[in-house]
């Protein structure tokens, strides 16, 4: 670009580079504002990540072509079919003057951008009719929400509220660890919670109960808190045993009936399961809650699907059924949806508190005080 290389300790802390004939300059996607009235003899607009930028910002850009000389570079993976990007490479009246690029699987391959293994590995971690492999793997738009419980956009909101509290420092406060306890051959998985963030997600191999018992009463000896355990099959004994030692306890039997109905109070649901699963799917959908970044559990949040019974109950499909599927089984989400799951630990109306708590900006914690639970609010 004919200039001198750049100095590290003044220019790379800069937003901009100065040229002899211009310069180049960097915006957050969500501040429209700020590019609107850009004149200069040519101009050149790169939008990275194009899918989550708003339409306001790329309306604003839109201004400036009436002058001409102008260029438009617009780069993003796919994500779910909706949205400014989504429209230019489906075409839509009023973007035929964009030129659109798809980079396939093959290309990306042969181009030493994309593993081989990695791509097979994903397939069947996925499923290739999965949202997560046509969006990440093949590069096209798909979407989860026709029957799928949770959409990977959710998912990838979650992530990057992720990032955000893993920057900050990882404030909060320890609230409990969910266990999937491993049987048949599966592994047992443990979802560390501190207050709206799963902080983290370890897993074992063991066949016996009792390194599995201490590893979680290892968690809660140092952090507090308590244990959602499933107490299905092997967990059941997981469960006794941390009773004997004294520890938080709260069953997770996904099979119980619940009385608990969805956000809108028109649907019921048909297990406990189906019930903890919409509870995650509802805290997503709101932006209340942050995950880890983690393959294995975007592929099997995504992964189960859901319908409404005729009674007006709603039945999230069986880990069995997933697992038939996928080949796996949902032993990451499952240990998420548990740590998130709060019925049988605060009393009264848990959930909508809870949420309501996190949309006002506040932390939600929980203390053992005698016999019963209790519930704190606190604010960031």
């Amino acid at each position: 670009i004919g200039r001198p290389p750049f100095s590290e300790r003044v220019e790379l802390l800069d937003l901009s580079i100065k040229l002899r004939t211009g310069e180049a300059f960097a915006l957050a996607s969500d501040k429209s504002d700020l590019i609107e009235g850009a004149h200069a003899d040519h101009l050149l607009y790169v939008f990275d990540e194009a899918k989550v930028v708003p339409d306001e910002t790329w309306d604003s850009a839109e201004g400036a072509f009436a002058a001409g000389n102008c260029y438009f570079l617009a780069i993003s993976t796919p994500g779910e079919p909706q949205g400014r990007f989504y429209q230019i490479h489906k075409r839509q009246a009023g973007f035929e003057d964009w030129w659109v690029r798809h980079v396939t699987l093959d290309e990306a391959i042969a181009a030493g951008r994309i593993n081989v293994e990695w791509a097979e590995q994903r397939a069947e971690q996925w499923g290739k009719e999965s949202a997560a492999y046509q969006n990440r793997v093949l590069g096209e738009f798909a979407t989860s929400e026709e029957d799928g419980i949770i959409p990977l956009a959710w998912v990838e909101r979650a992530n990057e509220r992720w990032h955000e509290w893993d920057e900050a420092g990882r404030p909060g406060v320890f609230v409990c660890v969910g266990v999937d306890v491993g049987r048949g051959g599966d592994m047992s998985v443990y979802a560390l919670r501190y207050d709206n963030v799963i902080a983290e997600l370890r897993h074992s191999n063991e066949r016996d109960t009792m390194p599995i018992v201490g590893r979680v009463k290892g968690i809660l000896d140092a952090n507090g808190g308590y244990a959602s355990v499933d107490v299905i099959g092997i967990g059941a004994g997981v469960v006794d045993r941390l009773k004997e030692l004294g520890m938080s306890v709260s069953p997770f039997h996904a099979a119980e009936h619940t009385s608990l109905r969805d956000k809108t109070n028109e649907l019921g649901f048909d297990n406990k399961r189906s019930a903890a699963w919409w509870h995650t799917r509802e805290l997503l959908q709101d932006d209340l809650i942050a995950l880890p970044p983690d393959d294995l559990l975007t592929g099997e949040l995504t992964a189960p699907k859901w319908r409404v019974l005729s009674g007006g109950r709603i039945r999230v499909e069986s880990k069995e059924d997933v697992k038939k599927r996928l080949k796996r089984s949902t032993d990451y989400a499952d240990a998420v949806i548990q740590a998130f799951w709060t019925e049988t630990n605060v009393p009264g109306g848990a959930l909508a508190d809870l949420q309501a708590a996190m949309v006002e900006g506040s932390r939600w914690t929980s203390r053992r005080d005698g016999p019963r639970w209790k519930r704190t609010f606190r604010q960031s």
